[in-house]
């Protein structure tokens, strides 16, 4: 079973929900941890399931769950910040559909998921984008984000927007090249670029190498106990736009 449990009454109607996973290059969780402290976000809510791992976060003293949830009012934005991944795999399919059902319930305009393509020799500033309906690719477009026109998607991020595309609702992918070996904070920083240009705000991300590092060593900590791999996503490039994610 997996709930989406709120700690208050929110109206999430024409809010856009953001979500990344542990996966390569931990882009998602660095992303998201960034932008829920500079947005001075509200925890509002968590992930509870028996399907996630049997462990517990502790920030400033305090036990907190591992996948929880924040909100931004002024921003018009929540996000779920991630520290662990799904027990199994199989548990990938349920996980997403709750979460499907709470972004359909609750009214959402968007969903926007991060994640990180394992590729051996990163292209720079590379990120790619799949969307759920064809009037997003101007979206991506716009932003300079290059689409994939062929390839398989993996994980929860794909098994939202492949739910989104059936329902004719807006969901976004957003996969930046990244080294397996490596951990960078570089990879964030280009997913909330992309951010800032989809929805036309400003997060500076002159703090962010610190902070994504701190969010690395805890989340590493936290897969380690759990004996997970931040690998959860398998990519190999293709030639021109097309990737395997």
């Amino acid at each position: 079973m997996v709930e989406i449990k709120l700690l208050k009454q929110i109206d999430f109607s024409g809010c856009t929900f953001i979500e990344g996973f542990p996966g390569a290059g931990l882009v998602g969780p660095m992303a998201i941890s960034y932008i829920v402290n500079k947005l001075s976000m509200d925890y509002v809510g968590y992930v509870d399931s028996e399907l996630l791992p049997p462990l517990v976060s502790i920030h400033n003293d305090m036990p907190l769950p591992p996948v929880r949830l924040y909100y931004s009012k002024k921003y018009k934005m929540a996000a779920l910040f991630a520290e662990t991944s799904p027990n199994k795999e199989a548990s990938i399919y349920h996980i997403a559909d709750s979460l499907n059902e709470f972004i359909k319930k609750n009214k959402f305009s968007m969903t926007i998921s991060l994640s990180g393509v394992p590729v051996e020799k990163p292209d720079g500033d590379s990120v790619f984008g799949i969307v759920s309906l064809p009037k997003l690719s101007k979206t991506l477009d716009a932003a300079g984000i290059k689409k994939i026109g062929e390839g398989v998607a993996t994980g929860i991020s794909a098994c939202l927007i492949m739910r989104a595309a059936i329902d004719s609702t807006s969901d976004i992918n957003l996969l930046v090249q990244v080294n397996p070996e490596m951990i960078d904070p570089r990879y964030a920083e280009l997913a909330i670029e992309k951010i800032n240009k989809i929805l036309d705000i400003d997060i500076d991300v002159g703090e962010l190498d610190k902070e994504a590092k701190e969010v690395e060593a805890r989340i590493r900590d936290l897969l380690e106990k759990s004996k997970q791999s931040p690998h959860d996503i398998e990519a190999q490039p293709s030639t021109g736009p097309s990737m395997y994610a």
